[in-house]
């Protein structure tokens, strides 16, 4: 199992992101995905969530609204897209898939959220 993600950066209070995760390893239509981030000193928490099929989606409170889950299951990916992003935003964020009873998580990707 790989999960590659991409789309961090810098960005200005008020901007917009979009992260991608690329997978690879398992049959990526039968599992739903999940994005999380960690700020320093902080725990990894739940961003948002995708079912297998797409069919549904649930999200942290502080991000309802805000960003929107979605998945490309001809392409094995997964997005985030990030809107009216905060400086309390800033954190690694993680791709994640529970395949097998295991846990799988990828590099991360930096986002930094300041002006």
């Amino acid at each position: 199992v790989q999960l590659v993600e991409s789309g961090g950066g810098l960005v200005q209070p008020g901007g917009s992101l979009r992260l991608s995760c690329a997978t690879s390893g398992f049959t990526f239509s039968r599992y739903g995905m999940s994005w999380y981030r960690q700020a320093p000193g902080k725990e990894r928490e739940l961003v948002a969530a995708i079912s297998s099929l797409g069919r549904s989606t649930n999200y942290a409170d502080s991000v309802k609204g805000r960003f929107t889950i979605s998945r490309d299951n001809a392409k094995n990916t997964v997005h985030l897209q990030m809107n009216s992003l905060k400086p309390e935003d800033t954190a690694v964020y993680y791709c994640n898939v529970l395949w097998r009873s295991i846990n799988y998580w990828g590099q991360g990707t930096q986002v930094t959220v300041s002006s």
